[in-house]
């Protein structure tokens, strides 16, 4: 038997070929979404010992407490979720999973890249290799409800793409733009991520930078990784 573990909240369930949790052995509907979720989640597990693709960025400058990023564009296929913060993850990652191990028209395999980003869905105008992280905005959003993406390889454009056989999944062109980023390991709980958020807004404002956009939670790591050891960062759009 092995161990499943909910992507985002660490919760699983013991499961042997065919079987998963307390279910009855799975279908053929099925089929696209255990293989995706495991898959996913081994290549999110080795993200520090294979060369996992990433969105390009140039760091234009070290702070004592975060880092300015100016990210060149890259594309995201996205999809809403709505639920608490810890545990929407789950059901966007089964979906995404999906796409980029072949639920789409030509049944293309795309790379997983890190991260896998999570943010609230904003009510105004803020706003495949799988790469990391994963990443989630906090306020002036939709209360529990959440656009979880997963960064495209840089080998596609918009136009190259394979078209998701999910209407619930988006594919859409991040621009290029300055980011602070705040890294920090461990916990994946709310609590941590508010104050990591608290902490880098604050010095944002004591800095003079001001935000353009609500702050995304970025994760690089699977449920699997050690929490010392993972890499997850909030990261603010700034103004230019």
């Amino acid at each position: 038997m092995m161990f499943i573990s909910n992507f985002w909240t660490g919760r699983g369930a013991a499961t042997a070929a065919g079987y998963i949790g307390p279910t009855a052995p799975m279908t053929g509907s099925t089929t696209w979404v255990t293989s995706a979720w495991l898959g996913a989640t081994l290549l999110l597990s080795g993200a520090h010992v294979m060369a996992t693709e990433e969105p390009s960025f140039q760091i234009l400058q070290q702070m004592e407490d975060y880092e300015l990023r100016r990210y060149e564009p890259y594309r995201v296929a996205e999809v809403e979720v709505r639920g608490a913060f810890e545990g929407v993850g789950s059901e966007a990652f089964k979906i995404l999973a999906g796409y980029i191990f072949g639920d789409n028209q030509g049944e293309t395999k795309i790379e997983m890249t890190a991260p896998v980003n999570q943010r609230p869905l904003e009510t105004k105008g803020l706003r495949l290799e799988m790469t990391a992280p994963v990443t989630q905005r906090p306020e002036g959003a939709t209360p529990d409800t959440y656009i979880i993406s997963f960064v495209m390889p840089t080998r596609f454009t918009l136009e190259t793409l394979p078209r998701p056989n999910n209407p619930r999944i988006v594919l859409r062109e991040e621009p290029a733009r300055r980011i602070a980023a705040r890294r920090y390991a461990g916990s994946w709980s709310e609590d941590r991520y508010r104050d990591e958020e608290r902490r880098l807004l604050e010095a944002l404002r004591r800095d003079g930078l001001q935000p353009n956009g609500t702050p995304i939670y970025a994760r690089y790591n699977s449920p699997f990784s050690l929490p010392m050891l993972r890499r997850n960062e909030i990261l603010v759009p700034l103004a230019d």
